[in-house]
């Protein structure tokens, strides 16, 4: 500050993450953002939350504190699906874990409120952005607040923040109190008098009511939740309001999806890609840096939103189903100043988003109408008027393998394979495997059985059968050997025993047991996690009654699914057998040979 002649910032921007120089952290991404349009800005990356002195690195900001928890939900960042603690942290100085306080935003606010009374907090992010309105929280297995009450917060950001934190900014330049400010987009504040609610708010039932842990609450919850999924469109979403004891918390529309000018300006700005200078030091375990830039520092983020909605992702909740896609030059040029870096080496690590193959909204009457409300674009039943075309993609990648320095451009972020299926012109496919991939495909089909896959909202299995054969097939034609590497999901709402034991089935068939599996984790603003609360599909009534969704809920059942997925492993064996003879599949042990020296399952 001194060197740069500043006596104050107009923001001190908190964040959970270690502060990455880099646009997919948000911190520099937002805090550039601020920087280009006029203002001052400290960052104070993930700061001694006992301590009130470390939020006073800066002294108090002239507008503004911004707090977020980082890249993760604190909790998720903390902590295992089956509630153990991690033992690293990937966005932390040397992948340390416990920089990172648990339920951060509510933990960075405290220390705020203790060292300057009065000063404003913006909060936003991912964790305040899930966790907006009343949620279920599955580590304490209770619904909560708004995290905007429990934090004391004056005004929460939700979704992607460029749009709502400028304004913001703006209004707060003009002397505009952070907790008075009303209709931005993209933006939660609340109230304690009624009248101040828009009058075209739409009421979503009272965090006393869904709070409750009955049949009769459990089912406001989900239908709370699908009216919030509702309108999370910026076009035809309306402005929500939900009661909390003596207070209301307003949702103001979302914000409107950035151009594509927009988004390259954003992605222009001055970055040095690289972590802060403080973290080239050891860490107390030795190790230098910030791990989570390894695997970003060569790959482009080329789109925003994803119109797939699998039920367990929240990506529809934070960034929406509308597409976002920066041009082809402004790729171009952030690849070219990538080859230049001493350490690249030739490999364009991923060209992609929350999804890579979706770089236009779904349909054509979006851009005027918005993602149906009621609709979904993909699923087991793909709306007709989706609009299948990879010919820009395909441009595009093969501009990149054109540039000078570049040996090959990966695909590394998620491809769904169900959109890929439903393209008449094989071009992509096939370019696919011949230049973007060496020697396997991550590919996600979750699940085996078409019901849990129904309630994932995924492709039924036999689509992924069809691209499995159509993979294999394309690879020997251009005589390459590749493989599929399938993620699937145990424990998911909806799949049983039963279930689990159809893939372990399928696995068995097709010789592919994998080294990982995922177990669900009902992580705040997904659909999935509706229904693991609920035990209901709220997207699915008969006569006035929502469908009853099992729900395999404790260690012990979670664990007997994910043994089943992975029924090789030795020390499974004793779950394997425990989960077929409870599900009546005794049938299905196998009789290890009597010779210690060949004991395999025949």
């Amino acid at each position: 500050m001194m060197s740069r002649g500043w006596s104050e910032v107009d923001f001190v921007f908190v964040s959970g993450d270690a502060y990455v120089d880099h646009p997919t952290f948000a911190a520099a991404l937002l805090g550039r953002l601020l920087e280009a349009n006029g203002y001052t800005v400290g960052i104070l990356p993930q700061p001694d939350y006992k301590r009130k002195e470390a939020f006073m690195e800066f002294g108090r900001p002239r507008l503004a504190f911004l707090v977020s928890g980082g890249a993760m939900d604190s909790m998720v960042s903390n902590y295992t699906a089956n509630n153990k603690p991690r033992s690293e942290d990937v966005y932390a100085h040397g992948g340390m874990a416990g920089h990172r306080a648990d339920r951060a935003v509510i933990a960075y606010c405290a220390k705020i409120r203790e060292a300057y009374k009065g000063a404003q907090i913006l909060i936003g992010g991912i964790e305040a952005s899930l966790r907006r309105l009343s949620h279920y929280d599955y580590w304490s297995n209770t619904v909560k607040h708004s995290i905007l009450l429990d934090s004391k917060a004056d005004l929460l950001m939700y979704g992607m923040g460029e749009h709502s934190l400028l304004e913001i900014a703006r209004l707060l330049r003009e002397g505009k109190a952070a907790k008075e400010i009303r209709g931005v987009r993209g933006t939660c504040w609340y109230t304690s008098k009624r009248g101040e609610i828009p009058a075209d708010a739409v009421f979503l039932p009272p965090f006393e009511a869904i709070r409750q842990n009955t049949d009769e609450g459990k089912e406001l919850y989900a239908r709370s939740y699908l009216t919030q999924e509702q309108n999370t469109d910026a076009i035809n979403g309306h402005i929500l309001a939900e009661a909390a004891e003596s207070r209301f918390v307003v949702q103001e529309k979302a914000s409107l999806p950035l151009t594509t000018e927009e988004f390259d300006a954003v992605y222009s700005l001055p970055f040095t890609r690289k972590w802060h200078p403080m973290y080239d030091a050891p860490a107390p375990n030795g190790k230098t840096g910030i791990p989570a830039l390894s695997e970003v520092k060569f790959s482009l983020t080329s789109s925003r939103g994803c119109f797939g909605a699998c039920s367990f992702c929240a990506i529809t909740f934070h960034q929406g189903r509308r597409i976002q896609s920066r041009s082809h030059e402004s790729l171009l040029a952030e690849a070219r100043k990538m080859t230049d870096d001493k350490d690249f080496k030739g490999y364009i690590h991923d060209v992609g988003g929350p999804t890579a193959n979706f770089r236009a909204d779904a349909c054509p009457y979006q851009k005027e109408r918005g993602a149906c409300a009621n609709k979904d674009c993909m699923g087991t039943s793909p709306c007709k008027n989706v609009r299948v075309d990879h010919t820009e993609y395909v441009a595009l990648l093969q501009k990149l393998r054109a540039l000078p320095k570049v040996k090959k451009v990966f695909i590394r972020s998620g491809i769904r394979f169900d959109y890929l299926m439903m393209d008449k012109d094989e071009t992509f496919f096939r370019e696919l495997c011949k230049y973007h991939i060496s020697g396997q495909l991550k590919v996600a089909p979750e699940h085996v059985s078409d019901s849990v896959l129904r309630l994932m909202r995924k492709s039924t299995h036999a689509v992924y059968e069809a691209f499995a054969e159509k993979y294999a097939k394309i690879n020997k034609e251009l005589g390459l050997k590749q493989y599929l590497v399938p993620y699937y999901i145990a424990g998911h709402p909806g799949a049983g025993l039963a279930e689990a034991i159809e893939v372990a089935l399928y696995l068995k068939k097709t010789g592919f047991v994998p080294d990982q599996v995922q177990d669900f984790y009902p992580t705040p603003g997904s659909l999935a996690t509706c229904m693991y609360y609920t035990g209901l599909n709220p997207h699915c009534e008969t006569d006035g009654k929502l469908e009853k969704v099992y729900v395999a809920k404790g260690a012990r059942e979670r664990r007997l699914q994910r043994a089943l997925l992975q029924f090789n492993r030795a020390e499974n064996a004793k779950d394997v057998k425990e989960a077929l003879i409870e599900a009546g599949r005794a049938d299905l042990i196998g009789v290890l040979c009597a010779h210690p020296t060949h004991r395999k399952k025949r």
